[in-house]
């Protein structure tokens, strides 16, 4: 229709051009079908003032049964354009097209394999196409089948095809660093010194030694790329045949047809079983390849990843270590929450294992404890070991949605409200990253309203936003964390007698009762019965909290880890910060501030100061008033020297210093701890001299 519209620029043209086009459809006598994709757009397509649109063109050949027409349009458009013009509408029948099941979708794939095998030169495993069929109906929820399908296949024989048509990563990795190697060599054999063509033969030896394995390699590499391109070509030239025989069924030449159909076509399929056939032979034989031309199930599952994030793909052993260790990193960086840091750990597994509950989050937690106990830090620590970054985390603060109006902030004013636009801050924050955490802090905070909006979320993973669209909720884990029932809590803890036993770091039962009794007060049944668990987080006792301060400790050292400086406390320091700081009212947090004002504050003033120098140990100790002082210990510095050096970088020499001869430092491991020059206390001369007399150098 663009083509038709397309420099009409005078009355009538766009006309003429439209009634040649069904002139030639209706000498056809019934021999073209007509199929308008976006059949919408003919509504008002060319027309302008005085003249008609092409819809009003069509009207009197569709009526007429001269034109057999199909359109192609979606509901919305449907609804938007078509419906208007009722006499446009009456001329069609409308068939409802519904997107097809996972088991038709495979079938549709199957009848397109051939020529994305033709087209990009791979051969497409069965078992692939189930994969993409299943994997873009369960994690590509914005899109319909098969049109997600072809495309996940596509991507993934367009991988496969680059990947052949590049060096492999090995042969790639050996051939940099023979050129390394080549200018290493270049610059060596300028040099006249021991050190430099002692170098040069080791540098001579790895060349040699490189390009020993690098030619096998090189020959392996050819050998399978041909046996690829045979393939290809053999399939490229089957697919040409089948067209040249379509072509000639039509024009009814039954001699080349049948010549085709039971000679050329047959041996050819012969031909590509007995390659395909050889090369899986070959493979079996030979495990480590270079090149592979198969797009298996691993292949479909890495693009699902790469265009969702979630982590679909097998398992490789290093992602095993790391899920079965899970639940031990999580206990190193949350202390003395055993049981919430179990329940989070087994629903994380349940889903990487394939066995979490369709429809429905990775798993919904309801977090209860006093403030600082390490509920906000278990959701971040979750976010790190899952993404390697907290900033995978996605955090919503209840405490800024306490009008029932603040629902719009969430997932979107509706349409004709200031926003409309925009999308809401957790249904947007979804829709680009799926597979998070979601932490909803403070929850109690909250309009009730805003809970009402939780109960889809929690129940079928999904919520739908303010522009209709639904958002897909179940590859994500949500934390809800509250405050509510901390008084019964921190009552047991520092009224011990009102439960009748000594506070041991485990809550009683008659606590966790009386803290759920609250609970069903403030949040309706609807709501807890969504969560998957709710989790009581117990209050910190004195002996967890110095579990806490290593952990600061280590925290404070990776900021310091640039200057080298290391820290390390006394036990004498760290029971004087505890008694200082413990207040089981308020948790880690009043120790961290302590941490931060006493130890980190103190450490800056060194460091502004200069007292406090790169590679510099740091013990801190308490006085006799129980104040800490730093007591700091320079570290001696040893220099390590890569071979792989050049000869000018490695060298080091001093001439003109007191007119005494060259001292070759090159392999003096003891000058390493040399004092070198002092800008105070030396001149030239001076440091020549206190050279000089080392016997630690070699004139």
């Amino acid at each position: 229709m663009g083509a038709l519209v397309a420099g009409a620029s005078h009355r009538g043209e766009f006309e003429e051009r439209l009634k040649s086009v069904l002139k030639e459809i209706e000498s056809s006598n019934g021999g073209i079908i007509l199929f308008i994709d976006e059949i919408h757009l003919v509504l008002g397509a060319g027309k302008a003032e005085g003249a008609m649109d092409a819809a009003n063109l069509l009207k009197p050949m569709l009526a007429r049964g001269e034109l057999r027409c199909i359109g192609a349009t979606t509901l919305d458009e449907y609804r938007k354009y078509i419906e208007k013009d009722p006499a446009f509408e009456r001329r069609f029948q409308q068939v409802l097209v519904k997107e097809p099941s996972v088991a038709d979708c495979v079938s549709i794939l199957r009848g397109l394999k051939d020529r994305y095998e033709s087209h990009f030169g791979v051969r497409i495993l069965d078992s692939a196409l189930v994969i993409a069929a299943q994997l873009s109906n369960r994690y590509i929820t914005n899109r319909f089948l098969p049109d997600k399908a072809i495309d996940l296949v596509d991507e993934a024989c367009a991988s496969i095809r680059v990947q052949l048509d590049s060096q492999p990563e090995i042969i790639d990795q050996l051939e940099r660093r023979e050129l390394q190697l080549d200018v290493e060599a270049t610059a060596l054999s300028q040099e006249k010194d021991d050190a430099s063509k002692q170098r040069l033969k080791q540098v001579k030896e790895e060349l040699a030694k490189i390009r020993e394995e690098l030619k096998p390699l090189k020959l392996r590499h050819k050998a399978e790329k041909e046996r690829v391109d045979e393939l290809r070509k053999l399939k490229q030239k089957l697919e040409n045949l089948q067209v040249k025989m379509a072509q000639a069924e039509r024009e009814k030449n039954l001699p080349l047809v049948a010549d085709m159909k039971y000679g050329a076509i047959p041996d050819l399929e012969k031909k590509i079983a007995e390659t395909e056939h050889r090369i899986t032979e070959e493979n079996k034989q030979q495990q480590d390849r270079l090149l592979t031309e198969v797009v298996g199930p691993n292949a479909i599952a890495e693009i699902v990843s790469r265009w969702t994030g979630i982590p679909v793909s097998k398992l490789s052993q290093t992602e095993r270590e790391r899920l079965l260790k899970l639940s031990d990193h999580l206990h190193e960086n949350v202390i003395g929450q055993d049981d919430a840091v179990d329940s989070v750990a087994e629903a994380v597994l349940r889903s990487r294992a394939g066995l979490s509950r369709q429809n429905q989050p990775i798993g919904s937690f309801l977090f209860l404890g006093p403030t600082g106990v390490g509920k906000t830090e278990l959701a971040k620590t979750l976010a790190l070991e899952l993404f390697d970054s907290t900033k995978s985390m996605i955090r919503i603060d209840m405490s800024e949605y306490t009008e029932s109006h603040s629902i719009a902030r969430l997932i979107g004013a509706p349409p004709g409200y200031v926003g409309f636009e925009q999308g809401g801050q957790l249904t947007e924050a979804i829709r680009r990253q799926p597979y998070a955490v979601i932490l909803f802090d403070e929850v109690e905070k909250a309009h009730p309203q805003i809970w009402n909006t939780l109960l889809q979320v929690l129940d079928d993973g999904r919520l739908t936003d303010g522009k209709g669209r639904t958002v897909d909720f179940t590859n994500t884990i949500i934390v809800l964390t509250s405050n509510i029932g901390a008084q019964y809590i921190l009552e047991e803890v520092e009224n011990p007698s009102s439960t009748g036993k000594q506070f041991d770091g485990k809550l009683s039962q008659i606590i966790k009762d009386r803290v759920m009794k609250e609970v069903r007060l403030h949040f309706r049944p609807e709501f807890l019965n969504r969560l998957d668990d709710i989790v009581f987080f117990q209050p910190l006792t004195i002996n967890q909290l110095s579990s806490v301060i290593h952990l600061q400790l280590k925290s404070l050292e990776e900021r310091l880890k640039e200057q080298d400086i290391r820290i390390s406390l006394t036990e004498k320091a760290v029971q004087s910060a505890l008694k200082k700081s413990y207040n089981p009212v308020y948790g880690a947090r009043p120790l961290k501030r302590y941490l931060e004002k006493h130890i980190t504050t103190e450490l800056s003033k060194l460091i502004i100061e200069m007292k406090l120098q790169q590679h510099s140990h740091v013990t801190i100790d308490t006085d006799a008033h129980d104040q800490f002082q730093f007591q700091i210990q320079q570290l001696q510095r040893t220099t390590s020297r890569s071979p792989s050096k050049p000869a000018y970088m490695r060298r080091r020499t001093y001439e003109g210093l007191d007119e005494e001869p060259m001292m070759d430092v090159d392999n003096d491991e003891e000058y390493n701890n040399f004092s070198g020059y002092d800008d105070k206390k030396d001149s030239p001369q001076t440091f020549s001299k206190r050279l000089k007399q080392s016997p630690r150098v070699k004139k």
